[in-house]
């Protein structure tokens, strides 16, 4: 992915996160450990990493960490070194970065002597990717590493044309490839006369330590709402922008989360439905993801439905498009329901 000379870069993948648009599905499992198509999200993203030869990975840690460690281990059975950054509180997409240093930078500072100077030295000694580890993409990796090496930026963000700029936020580009600034998501009604076609940020980029060594060790902080502005104001070339036409599958919701995966079930062939589960021969099942060790008992009716590791689903029931996870003693959240000793919540 690289020159011949180059070292191939750490990758640090963001999978901290509470995943509170995600529940009730994160009331069981860490939101990079959702089963995808019947393949956990993080699993996904290792797989691709180590196609474009980076091995040497580190996962922060902090909501549902054993169900993620549990899927991964130390990654010798995919050919990678994985290692784990443990977070108390969660740290955000900032701070959990500036938490990772020490194993991310460290080995490339061993490797290159002592001469490289609290920075880090030379230009790619002090580099590594950051990938959020609930996003599916294809983008081409070693092309924005190139855009990072020969821009001479902290940070270097993968971009896409904005795909639905009334739900998600907007990056801000200049016309020769520089990131200026952040928009929040636009209202249907809303116009933006600053850019008319923000782009969006699909959750791979490249980053310098520097960027983040202002930050106190331990201490919550984000990137995109504080600390890419203040860099921005202090050096207004301090990101890049990389912009492709990679394609980009989104996890943030439970509707998101049963899209990409009946997507994925078209590509791939499906494997929605997981280890251990009973199905009744009378149930019916239409386009629905089953997680590990569900029930789903005689005449009972799923029709676009995600339904997390455990559930019983009671003869004769009928759910459509829902999340249902077992209560197990949990209360119901904001609009979600109690029903059977199942959490459920309408997608």
């Amino acid at each position: 992915m690289t020159e011949p000379d180059a070292r191939p870069l750490p990758a640090l993948l963001l999978s901290a996160g509470l995943g509170t648009r995600l529940q009730p599905l994160t009331y069981l499992r860490a939101k990079a450990a959702v089963p995808i198509n019947g393949e956990p999200l993080v699993v996904r993203s290792i797989r691709n990493l180590a196609r474009f030869g980076i091995r040497d990975l580190v996962l922060n840690l902090h909501h549902k960490p054993a169900t993620i460690a549990a899927v991964v281990g130390d990654g010798s059975d995919r050919g990678v070194r994985v290692r784990y950054s443990w977070e108390q509180p969660v740290l955000g997409s900032a701070g959990g970065p500036r938490h990772a240093l020490p194993l991310l930078i460290d080995d490339q500072v061993d490797d290159q002597g002592d001469d490289q100077g609290d920075d880090h030295g030379d230009r790619g000694h002090g580099d590594f990717l950051i990938v959020n580890a609930d996003t599916l993409t294809n983008l081409d990796i070693p092309a924005l590493l190139a855009r990072h090496r020969a821009s001479e930026a902290l940070v270097t963000m993968a971009l896409i044309r904005n795909p639905k700029p009334d739900h998600y936020g907007g990056v801000l580009v200049s016309p020769d490839g520089w990131v200026t600034g952040f928009s929040p998501r636009r209202r249907s009604t809303e116009t933006d006369t600053r850019e008319p076609h923000p782009y969006h940020y699909i959750g791979v980029q490249v980053a310098n330590a520097r960027a983040f060594a202002s930050l106190e060790d331990g201490v919550p902080y984000e990137s995109v709402n504080a600390l890419y502005p203040r860099l921005l104001a202090a050096q207004p070339k301090a990101i890049a922008a990389f912009i492709s036409d990679a394609s980009f599958l989104d996890i943030g919701t439970a509707a998101d989360c049963l899209e990409t995966s009946l997507t994925l079930a078209d590509r791939e062939g499906p494997s929605l439905i997981g280890d251990r589960a009973d199905i009744h021969p009378t149930a019916a099942l239409i386009r629905t993801a089953i997680w590990d060790d569900v029930t789903v008992q005689a005449g009972a009716v799923l029709r676009e439905c995600v339904v997390g590791d455990g559930a019983v689903i009671p003869a004769g029931a009928r759910f459509e498009r829902c999340a249902i996870v077992p209560a197990n003693g949990q209360l119901p959240g904001p609009a979600e329901r109690l029903e059977s000793d199942l959490i459920v919540k309408r997608l």
